[in-house]
């Protein structure tokens, strides 16, 4: 009995001490598995809190509403002609409307000779940017109004004793011409279809040439009648090539009016002289006055003289630019063979201060190569304030309208 008594307390302590064991073992897993979710939490509170780079970089994070532009959109540039000649309008190749556009960018430099390839990478730019080539460039740009023509100061007598007619060519002021150049005065009197002519001794030119001179017309029938009288300055070179610099003209009815009074005129260009063409020329100019270049698109030419191109043709267009009689640069197209109507489509490159443009010009000329080193000339052109026709327009149109591409035909002439 005392036996039995004593193994029943023994098993309930034993048990009672389990009991507690696992409660105790229970506590201590909850109590680390808490310590281990808070160090956790702690954990992602740090990592969640900003740091000192990435509040710098936040400040300085700017917000602008201009437009970015990639470089992707930044091309060469290509200049699309805007034809102005009505001649170019009525054209039947108009209705082709690839001609006369620059053609690939491989077909246009690739043929160029006489130097490395000269193309121009121009940015877009934000309308909101002040550059100097808006007001500035365009205060000291030439254009076409602000041409100063060469002035004649003459004065006009009629004698009543001797029956004609005294024009004294007094002086020119403004003239613009090659060094060495000489120069005159040739007067024309035209009456009932008869003309009479009378000029000045040569001079030679410079801004400023004085005469004095008496040019005399004999006129019986007095000066009411119908008529005109010309006067023309005009310039020889060293090669006798005669050039018309200005002409004026009046009637005869006005020289009661003008007797015994000084007169200056602006003499007005001359027109173009009529003369067989050899064909025409399409070019297509621009001037780009921040960049001081001159951009010449040579395009394309048609009705050449055929029967100089019988045997082979292989033709070529030659630029020069010229300031005054001086050469500055010379270029040359590729050759384009086995077509009686080339087109070349190349654009070239001139580097020329504006405060040169009044007096620079450029002389085309097109060449077929008939053989090895033979050259033939179909024909010239020439665009500038001393060129007449089509040139003068066509220089005047582009001093008029900067950083625009003007395309013109050209007559040419041998």
């Amino acid at each position: 009995m005392i036996f039995s008594t004593a193994a029943f307390v023994g098993a309930t302590l034993g048990t009672a001490s389990g009991i507690l064991t696992l409660c105790g073992l229970s506590l201590l897993c909850k109590s680390c598995k808490k310590g281990k979710l808070e160090s956790a939490e702690s954990v992602d509170a740090e990592k969640n809190k900003p740091s000192v780079l990435h509040s710098l970089q936040q400040f300085r994070v700017e917000k602008s509403t201009e437009p970015i532009q990639p470089k992707a959109l930044q091309s060469l540039y290509k200049p699309k002609p805007s034809v102005t000649s009505p001649e170019v309008i009525n054209s039947p190749d108009q209705g082709k409307p690839n001609e006369t556009l620059p053609v690939k960018e491989s077909e246009t430099s690739s043929h160029a000779t006489g130097g490395p390839e000269e193309e121009f990478a121009i940015p877009i730019e934000d309308s909101m940017d002040h550059t100097p080539c808006s007001t500035e460039l365009s205060r000291g740009m030439t254009t076409s109004s602000s041409i100063i023509h060469p002035k004649l100061h003459f004065s006009v007598t009629y004698n009543t004793q001797n029956k004609e007619l005294h024009v004294t060519v007094i002086e020119a002021e403004h003239v613009s011409a090659e060094a060495g150049c000489e120069g005159y005065v040739a007067g024309l009197l035209t009456v009932s279809g008869s003309e009479r002519q009378a000029q000045t001794p040569a001079r030679r030119l410079t801004e400023h040439v004085q005469w004095g001179e008496v040019l005399t017309f004999p006129l019986p029938g007095g000066y009411q009648v119908e008529g005109e009288v010309s006067l023309s300055l005009r310039s020889c070179d060293r090669f006798s090539r005669n050039t018309s610099l200005g002409v004026m003209r009046f009637k005869l009815v006005d020289v009661g009016m003008m007797s015994d009074a000084d007169c200056w005129v602006d003499l007005q260009p001359p027109k173009q002289e009529v003369a067989s063409s050899a064909g025409e020329l399409l070019l297509s100019v621009s001037y780009l006055p921040a960049a001081n270049r001159l951009g010449v698109v040579v395009m394309k030419a048609r009705g050449l003289q055929s029967d100089r191109l019988k045997n082979t043709i292989d033709l070529s267009v030659k630029l020069a630019l010229k300031h005054q009689s001086t050469k500055l640069k010379k270029k040359q197209t590729r050759r384009v063979k086995h077509k009686i109507n080339p087109v070349w489509n190349e654009m070239m490159m001139l580097e020329v201060p504006r405060e040169m443009l009044a007096k620079s010009s450029l002389d085309l000329e097109v060449l077929n190569q008939a053989g090895p080193g033979r050259l033939e000339p179909l024909g010239r052109c020439q665009l500038g304030l001393r060129a007449s026709g089509t040139g003068l327009q066509h220089w005047q149109q582009m001093l008029d309208n900067p950083r625009k591409q003007i395309a013109m035909w050209h007559p040419l002439f041998a």
